[in-house]
């Protein structure tokens, strides 16, 4: 039979998952066996094209997944064996679900026959996956794998992105059958519409050409599908001003004149303005959630909007839009660009100055440290300045988030990874380690808490054994940074559980080096660059930098949860001045709005 090709191959079921995944490109799969899913370890021992990597926790397999999708814009895969190996994925599945990644997760399962017997290692993962996941299946047939695996990924990487799950029962992982790859599949009901609609690009063009105070509002939608390039040709026709969500901070380069940076609850002076000020906000690939928006009622209260997003479910979900635009950003923007491109547009120059001179203005910043203490800004900022220009950067979630978002350099597509809806900490570590996979051939520096570090860093064996030759930089402050921030400004000072005590244990250094890094311990301002230097030369290891800087360090600017974006301070106490010629103009171009 193997030598007419021909004719269908006899496999078992595990061969077929291996096959599917030869078939479908994939290259990487990082994993844990166990009971339920060893069927498909066997053969995966003899694959020729897909390398696995042994992770030492399932969590970290799927943030590993995520991190290589992100990282290459490829579909990501991650796999465990049932119940506690499946279920120690849903927090990576719920952060890919969130900040739509695109991920396969495959699952064994308990043999067909032991389904809703509350058999050993039996979880429902699918059905407790199902809130989480944009779509899942449940296997008890071999004969159903390949197929199943080929819709996975379509579904994936397809529409607005996003992780799936498939659950393989043990039996359909032993059966034997033939192998059929599906030349073709049909799935009804999810045909996401891609090319947007004339009559609404014709509609947005007209808004965009008739506003005064228009400001871009890019999210991670762009990202996703690749169109930086697209997003600066529409810039450099409008010269309209950009402000780019947490997800988006690398497809619009800051050094960009008309980079406002990240709007929102730490986002800056000029972004914030740029959309609370704006007569009209066009939105793509973004979400308008409450990290943004504040008081949602109060959010750019004189601005029309155009919100294009490939999810239709998303658009007008928290902001009504006068203009919806159903459709895949990189077309969206082509067919915006292409409409206005040779256009007369509108002068918008004294919009854009006054934006600019708050960017310069209120441009993030801090507090100097106490005398003899590190400030964790300085330190993210000169790890950017120091950085590769191929550099990847990837954060765990806290304040080291936000000043890395502020601080580092954002100058290229898919060098940004960071865990924006869920806020998942102990995200950094195993994303770095999948974004190193991805892009062997880039640096890649993890930038993260001394909190979220202690949840996931035992992934750094897994790089150690396996040549990844990640950077962390651990920002140590000893406490949960962004709650005992809010225990500041919010609880009186009650500082309520958020002392790690990393001063005293673990000691980073000899749990870094016991983990198989190189290891180092700043504490001196005079030590940091040449240490990043250092760390920028070792690549045949991972290689870990404890900065031990000052505790009561802050995030500003700030919106309050719950407050509106108009309630900005800059620091604790003091708002921005706005100016009384954009307060003039803001209330003239209300009133205006209301006349139409």
């Amino acid at each position: 039979m193997a030598d007419n090709p021909r004719q269908p191959k006899l496999m078992t079921g595990a061969q077929m998952v291996v096959a599917s995944l030869e078939k479908l490109g994939v290259d990487v799969v990082f994993g844990l066996p166990g009971g339920a899913i060893m069927p498909t370890y066997d053969p995966l021992m003899d694959s020729e094209g897909v390398r696995h990597i042994l992770v030492r926790h399932e969590q970290g397999a799927g943030h590993a997944a995520e991190g290589y999708a992100v990282a290459t814009g490829r579909v990501g895969v991650c796999m465990a064996t049932s119940g506690p190996g499946a279920t120690n994925l849903v927090t990576a599945l719920y952060d890919a679900y969130l900040d739509s990644v695109p991920m396969v997760a495959i699952t064994g399962q308990v043999g067909a026959s032991l389904i809703g017997t509350d058999g050993f290692q039996e979880a429902d993962i699918r059905g407790i996956t199902m809130p989480i996941t944009k779509h899942n299946f449940l296997i008890t047939r071999a004969a159903d794998i390949p197929l199943a695996l080929a819709e996975a990924f379509h579904i994936a990487s397809t529409g607005r992105p996003g992780p799936v799950l498939v659950d393989i029962a043990k039996n359909a992982q032993q059966e034997t059958t033939e192998f059929r790859w599906p030349k073709q599949y049909d799935l009804p009901g999810y045909k996401p519409t891609l090319r947007p609609h004339s009559r609404q690009i014709k509609e947005a063009t007209t808004l965009i050409l008739e506003a005064e105070r228009p400001v871009l509002y890019v999210g991670g939608g762009v990202a996703k599908a690749g169109a930086a390039g697209e997003l600066a040709r529409l810039v450099d026709i409008t010269g309209i001003p950009v402000v780019t969500t947490l997800m988006a901070r690398d497809v619009f380069p800051d050094d960009n004149p008309l980079a406002m940076g990240m709007p929102g609850m730490h986002g800056s002076v000029a972004a914030v303005g740029a959309l609370q000020r704006a007569d009209l906000v066009f939105a793509v690939g973004a979400r308008f959630d409450d990290r943004v928006t504040g008081r949602l009622d109060t959010f750019a209260p004189m601005a029309k909007v155009i919100h294009a997003d490939v999810d239709p479910a998303e658009i007008g979900k928290n902001r009504v839009a006068d203009v919806p635009i159903v459709g895949d950003a990189r077309l969206t923007l082509t067919r915006i660009a292409d409409a206005l491109e040779g256009k007369k547009l509108p002068d918008i120059s004294v919009w854009v100055e006054q934006l600019q001179e708050m960017r310069k203005t209120y441009a993030p910043g801090w507090e100097e440290p106490p005398a003899g203490e590190l400030s964790p800004q300085y330190v993210i900022s000169r790890i950017g300045a120091l950085a590769p220009d191929d550099t990847v950067f990837v954060t765990g979630v806290g304040q080291h988030q936000m000043w890395a978002s502020h601080f580092l350099p954002h100058r290229h597509p898919r060098s940004w990874l960071t865990s924006g809806g869920a806020g998942t900490m102990g995200y950094c570590v195993p994303a770095a380690m999948g974004a190193q996979i991805g892009r062997p051939e880039a640096t890649v520096w993890g930038i993260d808490g001394d909190g979220c570090f202690q949840m996931t860093n035992q992934e750094l064996v897994t790089c150690a054994l396996n040549g990844i030759p990640i950077k962390i930089a651990i920002i140590n402050n000893n406490v949960l940074g962004m709650v005992r921030q809010w225990q500041n400004l919010f609880f009186d000072k009650r500082y309520s559980h958020t002392d790690l005590h990393s001063d005293q244990y673990p000691d980073f250094v000899k749990l870094s080096e016991a983990l198989g890094c190189v290891a180092f311990r700043v504490t001196q301002a005079d030590e940091i660059d040449a240490t990043i230097r250092r760390a920028n030369e070792i690549n045949d290891r991972p290689v870990v930098v404890e900065f031990v800087v000052h505790k009561d360090a802050m995030v500003w600017p700030m919106v309050a949860a719950g407050a509106s974006n108009d309630d900005i301070q800059i620091a604790r106490g003091m708002a921005p001045d706005w100016g009384e010629q954009a307060e003039d103009e803001a209330v003239g171009a209300a009133g205006s709005g209301e006349e139409d």
